[in-house]
């Protein structure tokens, strides 16, 4: 019988998929060819795909240039999620510490090999440059999420190619692993300048009852402020946080015992 270059079912789901990660950047519109080109896909096979994704809600098409963006079904379904896990709850906690502190303080979840923000102030201050998306290998936050990492989650190797951000990211998977068993010891991570220059942030996790880290968090500023001489008291108050926030975001059967 003869083979056709038609997608299973499962194909088609994951090329949606990968269509809808296209926009993750948090970038311009997109044409057609630019998803093509990022997804090496046919222009007619992006095509299809896109208006596929139109028709459900999940993109956008701009009449006048014929590019793409996310729809009002990824809305609807991000915000779902958003108050299913009860972030909206977080604002004040968060607040809190950065007030107390003088430091940005951040909320983030493991997404792939990424770290995602997800609440504090870095999300609601998009001038920042930092962005909502990092690689978990280069940031304190992600750090923390692999150092206490779900089954599954837990293979270093898994991450790719570690990229270098700046002179200081960790960018081979042996000083990786020593890094994060240093992490696991000392019960915080530290990013220093290792994913912005001049940006020195300390991590924490939010660990269920299990051990495992199901929410990271950050206080963020400059090396000036967070100083080794005061990183003591920074990371008491982050860890008093962290505990509050376990309260808020985790099940009571989940919570680590008091």
């Amino acid at each position: 019988m003869p083979r056709t270059n038609t997608p299973t079912g499962n194909q088609a789901v994951l090329r949606a998929l990968n269509v809808l990660h296209c926009f993750r950047d948090n970038g311009a519109a997109l044409s057609a060819s630019d998803i093509a080109r990022r997804l090496n896909l046919s222009s007619s096979t992006a095509h299809r795909l896109a208006r596929t994704l139109v028709r459900a809600g999940f993109l956008d098409q701009d009449d006048g240039t014929a590019r793409y963006r996310l729809g009002p079904s990824v809305v609807e379904l991000g915000l779902l999620s958003y108050h299913q896990r009860g972030l909206q709850r977080t604002g004040p906690e968060l607040d809190h510490l950065a007030q107390v502190t003088g430091a940005t303080a951040d909320l983030a979840i493991r997404g792939g090999t990424h770290v995602v923000l997800v609440s504090g102030g870095s999300v609601r201050r998009n001038d920042t440059g930092i962005g909502l998306r990092r690689p978990l290998h280069s940031t304190a936050l992600g750090k923390v999420l692999l150092a206490w990492a779900r089954p599954g989650e837990d293979d270093l190797s898994e991450l790719g190619p570690l990229r270098p951000l700046t002179g200081r990211t960790i960018a081979d998977l042996p000083s990786l692993r020593a890094e994060i068993e240093r992490v696991r010891a000392a019960g915080y991570a530290i990013n220093d300048g290792e994913s912005a220059e001049g940006i020195r942030t300390l991590a924490v996790p939010l660990l269920d009852r299990a051990g495992h880290a199901r929410f990271a968090l950050a206080v963020r500023s400059t090396p000036e402020v967070l100083t080794d001489a005061r990183m003591p008291w920074f990371l008491s108050h982050a860890q008093t946080c962290a505990r509050a926030l376990e309260v808020l975001l985790l099940h009571p059967d989940e919570r680590r015992r008091a």
